[in-house]
């Protein structure tokens, strides 16, 4: 990686807590209005154009997010640091009971073509891009920055947090996390930092379409000669975590299925799923809000299914049943759990009882999805354990895409605790 330091644009208060907001595309409208009805300079009258951002809006959106950036400019009420820093991120929260604290640094990457300094494990659409892309041309800045993990060599982390001061310049909560941010000008850190992490390459856990956005930005100016190898607009905007920081949790995304055909049983299921191991659970008033604590002792590849007032654990256990049905991809994708409920029960073995309503939809708290697995509406729930940090490292490596939802890392970084200008 070739880490830059830049002038960060911030809000000029010590509590930024009204002021930030969750990634864009986790949000809806109502959550856009919810955080503008507690204050009117929320980031996400900014970030936020166009809902849903799936797909590019009218014009006149993104005008209206470059105008109200410039005006808070402006007024005053965003400031930019005079020199070039580097920012020290760092995050508390609670999760399962446990009491965590992950710690990032926030800088400019190089963007250069993925798969080799910058590592992607999804794939990405157009639409967003597209979105992303009218945003970013018309504010000229980077509203929220990209999350990646990287095999720390020197613990750059805690480098940048010795060369900090002992309060945050800003602090804030959000969703129960609270935020923190303190500004690092040292060169001689910096220098020592850049140095270290020049030939170490990160990889991007969420983000996937703001860098490709940023790749894109970055080519048009620089086709049609409009800036240098060292301009801004060739450095994106990163939150860069050391892969062994205990902050970082790779949480899973369980899945509802919808539109499955009244005679649907899990017996039919486990008798169609003849690879699989099955135990049932004695109950199912059980906490999953910790589904890796709950599935763990059963396993590698158990995930609980819920239909009705029944649970079962499955676990796959013929691994060439994988290999019949997935021959072009690596054996890391075809180890994933994801893929597996997939390509083997969803693509496959549900196909006798689904009916055109049939439908997938997702969520990362395992207790909603038990809850939502015994509605009758809802025909069957599954329960799954975290993508492993190293598998999502390996199929990245390989070259390689995850399935659809395969890691919802958490919790999610804040948009508005830095600007990162590309002018």
């Amino acid at each position: 990686m070739d880490i830059q330091p830049f002038c960060g644009w911030r809000f000029a208060t010590n509590d930024v807590s009204k002021h930030i907001a969750p990634p864009y595309d986790i949000l809806d409208q109502a959550d856009k209005d919810e955080l503008l009805a507690g204050h009117k300079h929320n980031i996400v009258a900014i970030d936020l154009p166009h809902v849903p951002p799936k797909e590019l809006g009218p014009p006149e959106v993104y005008k209206t997010s470059a105008t109200l950036l410039e005006k808070w400019q402006k007024r005053g009420i965003l400031q930019q640091d005079p020199e070039p820093a580097l920012y020290l991120y760092e995050q508390g929260y609670t999760w399962a009971g446990q009491t965590y604290s992950r710690r990032a640094m926030l800088s400019g990457v190089r963007a250069t073509p993925l798969g080799k300094d910058v590592i992607p494990h999804e794939h990405t659409f157009a639409g967003p891009k597209a979105d992303r892309l009218k945003l970013t041309t018309t504010t000229k800045t980077q509203l929220s920055p990209i999350f990646g993990f990287y095999n720390d060599p020197i613990g750059v982390v805690g480098k940048l947090a010795e060369a900090a001061g002992p309060e945050p310049e800003i602090r804030g909560e959000l969703g129960g996390v609270t935020e923190k941010l303190w500004v690092v000008k040292d060169p001689k850190t910096i220098a020592e930092i850049q140095a270290a992490l020049a030939s170490v390459p990160v990889y991007i856990a969420d983000g996937h379409h703001r860098y490709t956005t940023a790749m894109n930005y970055r080519d048009a100016l620089r086709d049609a000669g409009l800036i240098d190898a060292e301009h801004q607009a060739n450095f994106v905007l990163f939150a860069l975590v050391a892969r062994d920081d205990p902050g970082l949790l790779v949480l899973p995304t369980h899945r509802l299925i919808e539109g499955l055909s009244k005679d649907f049983t899990l017996e039919k299921l486990r008798d169609a799923l003849g690879s699989f191991a099955w135990a049932k659970c004695p109950t199912l008033d059980v906490d999953l809000a910790d589904a890796d604590a709950y599935l763990a002792p059963h396993g590698k590849g158990a995930m609980a299914f819920v239909h009705g007032e029944e649970m079962w654990i499955g676990q796959l256990t013929d691994p060439q049943e994988m290999l019949k049905v997935a021959p072009d991809h690596c054996q890391a994708w075809r180890d994933l759990d994801v893929a597996i409920l997939h390509r083997l029960v969803i693509d496959n073995a549900l196909k006798p009882w689904a009916t055109d309503d049939f439908k997938v939809r997702y969520t990362a708290d395992g207790n909603a999805a038990r809850d939502e697995g015994r509605r009758k509406d809802v025909s069957l729930a599954v329960i799954m354990q975290g993508t492993p940090l190293a598998a999502v490292e390996a199929i990245a490596n390989a070259g390689e895409s995850m399935p659809h939802k395969s890691t919802y890392f958490y919790p999610k970084l804040a948009t508005g605790m830095i600007l990162k200008p590309l002018e």
